[in-house]
């Protein structure tokens, strides 16, 4: 598995702070997407997608009962646009993460997590914030076992 330091650009996104099941995150970037191209706001406020839908883990299932799971889903996007509903806007800033491609079944990520935690620990990185998995496939048209998914943790170099 290779691990690679990047930096993250500032984007702009659409989001939704979401308590609960991991279940809900197909319908939850459901919302976001259907937020984003609803009565025409893509071509009448010139908006444009930036990447793929991605989460953020506020919390750990290792920690936490499943009813009390916190995570945000999002989609990038540039253009104007204002809050409606669950759905918020805001600028997450350029970030140092280190990330790799996990293809596969989701619940096989965590094999990533860990190598990604080991390689910080072994090279002089600090974990700064919590992990964040973009979902480059799309799980109605990809089998699972060619799922790919970028898991990022956001960090800084000890010093």
């Amino acid at each position: 598995m290779e691990i690679e330091e990047e930096k993250k650009g500032e984007r702009q996104v659409a989001y939704i702070t979401y308590k609960g099941s991991y279940q809900e995150i197909t319908s939850l970037i459901g919302e976001i997407v259907g937020y984003l191209t609803s009565k025409g706001i893509l071509t009448t406020k010139g908006l444009q997608w930036r990447g793929h839908p991605f989460c953020v883990y506020l919390n750990s299932p290792l920690e936490v009962p499943v009813e009390e799971l916190m995570y945000e889903v999002g989609m990038p996007f540039a253009g104007e646009a204002e809050e409606q509903g669950r759905v918020k806007i805001k600028t997450i800033p350029e970030q140092l993460v280190l990330s790799t491609i996990h293809k596969g079944p989701y619940n096989q990520s965590p094999v990533a997590y860990v190598a990604i935690a080991q390689y910080a620990h072994q090279n002089g990185y600090q974990i700064t914030g919590p992990p964040m998995e973009t979902y480059i496939s799309d799980p109605h048209q990809t089998p699972e076992s060619e799922l790919e998914t970028e898991i990022c943790f956001p960090v800084k170099k000890r010093d």
